[in-house]
């Protein structure tokens, strides 16, 4: 199994969704930073679950327990090892589908990978692992921040409701300030009613994170196979639920000739810079200088209390109705797991 991420900055995680903790090692992470527990702590509220009628009631107070690596708040230099402890598992829930793969998780390819699984919430499959990449990216991100560099995920679609315009038309930071982390209040509200009808009939929906990273130089990126984009793309794409990845036009530029979706360069305040953005920031798999912006697509939760029919570890035909505390959506709880890998992967390619 493969459990570490990143090259020059490293980050091993551990642990399963009902073991007694979760935790990481990260290595690699430069001397003498000053941490800012407070930043890892909200970042790890916007992730928590229990916070929205459209989330999971599963109410894990997810408190770090640093246990190596730093000293008075400072970094060392030498692996930061943490944990959190799982508090509110309740692994019965999951009792009837010891030996019953539900549809579209992880359930039999585990056990066709492993010959065995941990039934239990899904166990290393869960999306409860991803608390220890928000810790992970809280860090990297204030690191960057110290260099400049912002990191921002907004909700930009959620099923059939979607962002109007582009995000150059909002403030980034007014997604921390709405329910669901979209910039828009009107949007917020529809989302709301949307996630409670569907709630209401015991479905989940997808939708579309955007995440922006802003004040990256021009230069970072390592072709041919460690390009900023390809190693996005590796980064989000290993966040549970994720089934799509593009940046700038992205699949919107189908339609689009050459012309249409060039870059023209200008000199702008002594530097180089682009007339418009349609490459979202990165060419030749390198930035240059403009806001790298890149959409991630999330499938729905396949977890839904509607009843279905599937197979057991025997074969037989079953029907079942899965039960237990499950998020209509993984939005707004999958936006600082966004960011968290997008800082890991800038940060390592930076260093």
């Amino acid at each position: 199994m493969s459990n570490t991420f990143g090259n020059r900055l490293r980050l091993t995680t551990w642990g399963e969704s009902h073991g007694a903790a979760i935790g990481g090692v990260i290595d690699g992470f430069p001397s003498g930073f000053r941490i800012d527990n407070a930043m890892i702590d909200s970042d790890l509220r916007r992730r928590a679950t229990g916070n929205l009628p459209s989330a999971s009631s599963r109410k894990e107070t997810d408190r770090v327990e640093f246990l190596s690596g730093l000293t008075d708040g400072m970094t060392l230099g030498t692996p930061i090892a943490f944990m959190i402890r799982n508090s509110d598992c309740r692994s019965g829930d999951y009792e009837e589908f010891k030996d019953v793969f539900r549809p579209s998780h992880a359930d039999y390819t585990y056990q066709a990978k492993y010959g065995l699984r941990d039934w239990r919430g899904g166990g290393r499959a869960s999306a409860r692992e991803t608390a220890v990449r928000v810790v992970a990216g809280a860090m990297a991100r204030q690191w960057l921040m110290e260099h400049g560099v912002t990191v921002s995920a907004f909700t930009s679609r959620v099923g059939k409701v979607s962002m109007d315009g582009s995000y150059t038309d909002y403030e980034l930071d007014a997604a921390r300030l709405t329910r669901f982390g979209t910039l828009d209040r009107d949007m917020d509200d529809c989302v709301e009613e949307y996630l409670a009808s569907l709630r209401s009939v015991g479905d989940t929906v997808g939708g579309t994170a955007t995440c922006v990273v802003r004040g990256l130089k021009a230069g970072v990126g390592e072709p041919l196979y460690d390009k900023l984009s390809a190693r996005l793309a590796y980064a989000v794409m290993s966040i549970p639920a994720a089934k799509g990845f593009d940046y700038g036009v992205g699949f919107d530029g189908i339609d689009m000739t050459g012309l249409e979706q060039n870059d023209a360069f200008v000199w702008r305040d002594g530097e180089v810079h682009t007339l418009t953005n349609r490459s979202g920031g990165i060419q030749g798999g390198i930035s240059n200088g403009e806001d790298i912006c890149f959409r991630v697509v999330f499938k729905p939760i396949p977890s839904i209390a509607m009843e279905q029919s599937t197979v057991n570890a025997t074969g037989d035909e079953v029907r079942l109705q899965v039960r237990g505390r499950h998020d209509v959506t993984v939005f707004p709880r999958v936006l600082p797991v966004v960011e968290a890998m997008a800082a890991l992967t800038v940060m390592d390619l930076m260093l």
